[in-house]
């Protein structure tokens, strides 16, 4: 262990001080052949504790550089595993559980399975991101209030010690000085020099220390904070979900759907699709011959919730905000909420007929009514006639030998209708009823409603009367408030990186012991142009030397 107690200059250092805070000599002497650690000039940093409690080590854990490292290729490991396959959030309207089982087989279980399909929601992954952020911390403070106090502190006046253990040293015995006026002259004339390279100089009688460029020191730590800011802002999209949005939702022609987790609804009053034509097409490209869109857009209609938001009976009370055709990166636009076109799909989709009542045998027709698809009335007046739903089927199937339905979406819809009136039983007349003819067939409704003995039948006099939705506009809405956190991140990273690359701090040191000039020179980087502006500036001063002869003889440390 070593025990820095105090220097020969008087000053007491913390124990574990290579170089003392004041006079710079050199605390450990059998090192006394290397050029010195300049890093922190000395300074003991809180990882380098040895009396260490479970908090300083946790400390150091994480100001370890090569701690730092490792969770930063865990962390790209575990986000090239996320890519393997595509993410769950990039599909609209599918079950994972069975998708990725079909898609990609054995491999596709085993990585629903692993939960390897929603990565970047993971626990482990969150968690990586908070370490790698709570390691740039920890490095940053560990390292910059050390060296903040080591450069806030500076004597002009160091050992001899440390100048001579520089990395650019220069000695040498100057037979104009005789005295100590003729040293303070000198140091004020190469003050001069020194102040032309724009060096920030400061004297003290025969000794001098000039400086420059010191803010090239904290563009490391500023790119730290600006990384640091930028993890903050992706853990915020990830766990804070009123910062950050992003739902799916697919809307038919004519419909109007709630975006999710908000007051929000979008209505696609008209979807337009247009595709080229073949003489559009290039006879040298693969698509000639296949239908290829030409452009595809939704009318759409923003409305927000006003009243009734949140009642589960009472339906909400929408008042229209925007109205934009959205395209293809021509996204509708309202208070930070974009809503995107993600695509589309041809899907023939009944939404209702114009239905008539008449009978069977003579034809004569009571009256017509509209059928909605989404959601039916209980009961329906059609001339002297009421109809009661007593059953509702949208994708009829035979379930058992019962009737039922496979899903919600009217692929096959067939409707019970028990009609009372005119001529009619008691209890009412059962009567089934298929809107679609190709359906009528397949599950033979006249036959069914003469074995029931109906007198009515339910029809549409022409294809006219029937609604269908063709497409299905599929759209992304996104509310990023995060994003400004996330630029600000980068732009204060790139400022560090910057400062850090374009600019080196450098430092000389000058003193006289009698007419001995004594100087060193220290710089972070580009040890090449600090020795030739040291020799230049010798050579302004009358001194001729080499700049290769500026190299320092003892080893680096």
């Amino acid at each position: 262990m070593i025990q820095n107690t105090k220097c020969e200059c008087g000053h007491q250092n913390p124990v574990n001080t290579v170089l003392c805070e004041s006079c710079g000599k050199p605390l450990i002497e059998d090192q006394s052949m290397e050029t010195l650690e300049m890093r922190y000039d000395g300074a003991v940093r809180r990882s380098q504790r040895e009396n260490k409690t479970i908090i300083d080590r946790v400390w150091s854990f994480f100001s370890s550089v090569k701690v730092a490292i490792y969770l930063i290729f865990f962390t790209l490991c575990g986000a090239s595993l996320g890519t393997i396959y595509p993410q769950e959030s990039t599909f609209i309207n599918i079950d994972p559980s069975t998708y990725y089982p079909e898609t990609y087989g054995t491999m596709g279980s085993i990585y629903y399975m692993l939960g390897l399909s929603h990565t970047y929601e993971t626990w482990w992954f969150k968690l990586l991101l908070i370490m790698i952020g709570t390691s740039l911390v920890i490095c940053s403070l560990d390292r910059v209030l050390p060296l903040y106090r080591a450069l806030n502190k500076q004597k002009i006046r160091k050992h001899d010690q440390f100048i001579r253990r520089q990395k650019v040293v220069y000695t040498g015995d100057i037979k104009e000085i005789q005295n100590e006026k003729d040293a303070e002259l000198w140091v004020n004339e190469f003050s001069g020099i020194l102040k032309k390279k724009f060096y920030r100089v400061t004297t003290d009688g025969r000794s001098l220390l000039a400086e420059k460029n010191r803010f090239s020191r904290w563009g490391p730590y500023i790119n730290h904070i600006g990384l640091i800011i930028f993890l903050l802002a992706v853990l915020l999209r990830l766990i804070v979900s009123p910062w950050y949005m992003e739902e799916y939702i697919s809307v038919l022609d004519g419909e109007i759907e709630q975006i999710p987790g908000t007051n929000y609804y979008v209505e696609n009053e008209r979807f337009i699709v247009e595709f080229y034509s073949e003489d559009e097409l290039s006879e040298k490209t693969v698509e000639k011959g296949k239908i290829i869109p030409k452009l595809f857009a939704t009318e759409a209609v923003l409305y927000e919730c006003v009243k009734n938001c949140n009642d589960p009976i009472k339906d909400p009370v929408l008042e229209e905000v925007k109205k934009h055709s959205i395209q293809v990166n021509e996204p509708l636009e309202y208070e930070g909420l974009l809503i995107y076109q993600m695509g589309y799909e041809e899907t023939p989709i009944l939404n209702s007929v114009n239905a008539t009542l008449k009978n069977r045998e003579s034809n004569e027709e009571y009256g017509q009514f509209i059928l909605e698809m989404d959601n039916p009335k209980s009961t329906y007046e059609v001339g002297d006639y009421q109809l009661e739903l007593i059953g509702y089927y949208p994708d009829f199937t035979f379930i058992n030998g019962e009737a039922g339905t496979k899903s919600s979406k009217p692929n096959t819809p067939a409707f019970i209708f028990s009609i009372h009136g005119p001529g009619m039983p008691d209890k009412g007349e059962i009567n089934m009823y298929f809107p679609l003819p190709q359906h009528k067939v397949t599950y033979q409704e006249d036959q069914i409603n003469i074995a029931a003995g109906s007198t009515l039948v339910i029809d549409v006099e022409s294809m006219q009367d029937v609604d269908f939705s063709l497409y299905t506009s599929f759209l992304s809405a996104r509310k990023d408030t995060i994003l400004p956190m996330i630029w600000i991140g980068l732009s204060i990273s790139m400022i560090g990186l910057i400062l850090g690359f374009y600019w080196n701090h450098r430092r000389i040191w000058l003193k006289f012991n009698k007419n001995q000039l004594l100087l060193g020179a220290h710089s972070n980087k580009n040890w090449f142009g600090l020795r030739k502006e040291v020799a230049q500036a010798l050579h302004k001063s009358g001194i001729e030397v080499e700049a290769k002869s500026l190299e320092n003889e003892v080893k680096d440390s």
